[in-house]
């Protein structure tokens, strides 16, 4: 067996682990890291077949990664459940997830056709896709439901960035010191942004962009629309600007999505999301800047959170 490029890089037990999942006659002939991601090991793998063509698939490994089973037992579960549902999401082939058989957890799954795109340019044209997209996913009706969201930040954890408006994040704070408003339970990706979201951008003289895949299930769970829709726009906030964020739950409403009746009930889901981003600025920027948005440092992404947390209470409190 010939393994070239970067996943030479693919260890001995999970390589004769992913052999055994391949039908009779195929091989892995490359191999090639996948950026991007935050908590896995991304690969392609190129399986050459008997007819002499080839087929990808994706090799996603937990390498010293704290509740990697559980993880990876929601993943499984999401992709089992999204099979058949029209949403683009990837084929589970196998998981191993508690390492009995490979070095680490490892989950292997087909690979979906094209790139996520981080570029300010046109995004004006993927804003209702991703909307269109998360309305459909939030639209699925389990037999049977995934467990709980699970909240990422508390007041006592929040991070406030240097140089902000503090009269303005204790305020925000304080808004999810109080319960929970009741929702209407949805089924939730719970980690849906730009960065696990695949688009096929065909030249100008074609026509328009489309979402190819959606990627990244660890996180399935249960709760309201309003806290997908929070994350999202927190990351487009971040991304392209305190603007984009704002605009992200109008663009979910035109696309026939369902939010929280009132504005308080709303803005606690989008800031209780908005403050989370406060704890990992640093870990989601750097993934950006080594997808070439150099100009997102630690610090640049920290003003933009500010400016969004603020808008956010000037707006909806």
């Amino acid at each position: 067996m010939s393994i070239h490029g970067e996943a030479a890089a693919v260890r001995p037990l999970t390589l004769a682990w992913v052999s055994r999942h391949l039908e009779v006659g195929e091989r892995i002939v490359r191999t090639e890291a996948l950026h991007g991601g935050i908590t896995a090991e991304m690969q392609r793998l190129t399986i050459g077949t008997r007819d002499g063509e080839t087929r990808d698939l994706v090799l996603r490994t937990f390498v010293n990664v704290e509740h990697a089973e559980d993880s990876l037992s929601r993943e499984t579960g999401a992709l089992t459940l999204l099979t058949g549902t029209g949403v683009p999401a990837p084929g589970l082939i196998a998981a191993d997830l508690t390492a009995a058989h490979c070095e680490y957890p490892s989950l292997l799954m087909t690979h979906l056709t094209g790139r996520t795109v981080l570029d300010d340019e046109g995004l004006e044209t993927r804003l209702p896709l991703l909307a269109r997209q998360l309305v459909a996913i939030h639209a699925l009706r389990p037999a049977e439901r995934p467990r709980k969201y699970v909240t990422l930040t508390t007041a006592d954890t929040v991070v406030t960035p240097k140089g902000t408006d503090g009269e303005g994040w204790a305020a925000a704070i304080d808004v999810i010191r109080k319960p929970a408003p009741p929702y209407e339970g949805r089924f939730l990706h719970r980690d849906f942004h730009p960065g696990n979201v695949l688009f096929d951008v065909p030249p100008p003289t074609r026509a328009g962009a489309r979402i190819t895949g959606v990627v990244d299930w660890a996180s399935a769970s249960w709760g309201p629309a309003d806290l997908d829709v929070a994350h999202c726009s927190v990351n487009l906030a971040l991304l392209h600007g305190p603007e984009w964020g704002l605009r992200f739950p109008e663009a979910y409403e035109e696309a026939s999505g369902v939010l929280a009746a009132t504005a308080s009930e709303r803005l606690y889901w989008l800031v209780r999301d908005g403050l989370a981003a406060s704890e990992e600025v640093q870990l989601v920027s750097q993934p950006w800047r080594e997808a070439g948005r150099t100009e997102l440092t630690t610090r640049a992404v920290e003003e933009r959170l500010d400016a969004y947390v603020i808008a956010l209470m000037d707006t909806l409190s």
